[in-house]
């Protein structure tokens, strides 16, 4: 079992940049893979980016690659999503999410364990 609680959201005007964190307790962290997804109102669950367990691999979805990174530390238990160059489209609550199995990184689905979320909003 692995509990994530994710923080570092708030109201960022367009350009600007956040900070996400997500740390996490219980099991070895680093036998996970960590994703970000997020979800604005009325609509689906979206896959934001992943990163393996070494942290050597990561992944973007096509809307942020070049704009956000994601990084880890698996002594500190953590996950992070560095977000910069912000759009209003990037508004939504933004959830870390760690699964066990291999590959499938797009897929909220594969993923067993979810933080409550944290709220970006970016004004215009």
């Amino acid at each position: 079992q692995v509990q994530l609680v994710e923080s570092g959201g708030g109201l960022v005007q367009a350009g600007g940049s956040l900070r996400l964190s997500c740390a996490a307790s219980g099991r070895t962290f680093s036998s996970y893979d960590m994703g970000w997804f997020r979800q604005a109102p009325g609509k689906e669950r979206e896959f934001v980016a992943a990163i393996g367990r070494s942290g050597s691999n990561t992944y973007y979805a096509d809307s942020v690659k070049g704009r956000f990174t994601i990084s880890r530390d698996n002594a500190k238990n953590a996950a992070y999503l560095q977000m910069s160059s912000l759009k209003p489209e990037d508004t939504a609550v933004y959830y870390c999410g760690g699964k066990g199995r291999t590959g499938g990184y797009y897929d909220n689905r594969l993923y067993a364990y979810w933080g409550p979320g944290t709220q970006v909003t970016v004004s215009s």
